[in-house]
């Protein structure tokens, strides 16, 4: 014959058992209530986000076709290259981008006019004279030598003045007051677009 005492714990044991079923279905309904909580926030964000003028939508950024000059093989003459860059909000935003994919190089079997070093560090555009100015890398990475110094000064020129309506001469400024990049070309006056350089083709002819 079971004793009281004896009843009694297995009492005690068999609620215990039913407190710790009952706390673990409860634990399952809330994670899946969170779960299903989290989901749902999730899909209705990602919802959102795609509804046009929405604050937080991705914005894909506008870009624009450009037409940079690069040299050719021999680097003689300068040769065109259409490019898709950024749209900037002004003149002298656009100028900045067509002269960071000039310092990016060409993506055909063009040459690079300016080296990958060369740090632009503000353009100013006035009475359509656009003012750029680099940092001492352009003068201290440039390949040097008369022809690549003309393929510097009229690739960045000819890709502005082509490209930018605004602007009809360029000056180059490098840490002030630099008179050449090597040596050859005076650069303290503005340059305007120079055709003789840019090679012929068969159309233009």
């Amino acid at each position: 014959m079971t004793s009281k005492k004896k009843r009694k714990t297995e009492d005690i044991r068999a609620k215990r058992r039913k407190k710790k079923t009952r706390f673990f279905f409860l634990s399952i309904i809330v994670l899946a209530g969170i779960g299903f909580l989290a989901v749902l926030f999730f899909t209705l964000s990602d919802y959102i986000d795609l509804i046009p003028g929405k604050a937080g939508a991705p914005k894909k950024k506008e870009r624009r076709q450009v037409v940079l000059y690069f040299s050719d093989a021999n680097e003689r003459f300068l040769v065109t290259e259409k490019r898709l860059i950024p749209k900037g909000a002004g003149p002298e935003a656009q100028a900045e981008e067509v002269i960071k994919a000039l310092i990016e190089g060409p993506k055909t079997d063009l040459v690079g006019t300016l080296p990958e070093e060369t740090r632009l560090e503000s353009v100013s555009i006035e009475n359509g004279t656009a003012s750029v100015r680099f940092d001492g890398s352009l003068v201290e990475q440039h390949p040097g030598g008369s022809a690549s110094e003309a393929a510097t000064v009229f690739s960045l020129t000819n890709s502005l003045v082509s490209n930018i309506p605004e602007i009809k001469r360029v000056r180059i400024l490098v840490e002030g007051e630099a008179e050449t990049l090597k040596g050859h070309i005076d650069i303290r006056t503005p340059f305007a677009f120079n055709r003789e350089i840019v090679a012929r083709t068969p159309s233009s002819e």
